[in-house]
């Protein structure tokens, strides 16, 4: 069941059609992220204004993002739920957690293998999918 704040958020391709924005113009062509992103990385919406009219977002797939995070999501959940490539979500986030709007948690491993549990939690959410 969709959520009415879901049903709101900017989704690419939505209308079956292909997007007339190209993703490097979403990140002005940057290709490399401040923060450590996996697929398997939360992400998190921090309290506040829900934006800041003083600093209009340049792109709605900021403020949804945002949105998105307001539920504690993971880079590749969020990539799916906007249908955005994982490399220009990695950039957004990456931007979004500079500005303070989004914080970024660790994956609960370290450089080894990651941990089973983690593992599992990631397949039981793509079951659900």
């Amino acid at each position: 069941m969709r959520s009415p704040a879901s049903d709101r958020l900017p989704i690419r391709g939505a209308d079956r059609r292909p997007a007339r924005v190209r993703p490097y113009s979403l990140t002005g062509g940057r290709t490399r992220f401040t923060h450590v992103l996996l697929v398997e990385t939360f992400v998190a919406a921090l309290d506040g204004p829900r934006s800041d009219p003083q600093k209009p977002d340049r792109m709605p797939e900021m403020p949804a993002i945002v949105e998105v995070c307001r539920r504690m999501r993971t880079i590749a959940e969020i990539a799916a739920l906007l249908k955005l490539p994982l490399g220009v979500v990695r950039v957004l986030v990456s931007d979004l957690a500079d500005q303070g709007r989004v914080r970024v948690y660790g994956t609960g491993h370290g450089t080894g293998r990651p941990e089973r549990a983690l593992l599992e939690r990631v397949l039981s959410g793509l079951r659900r999918i």
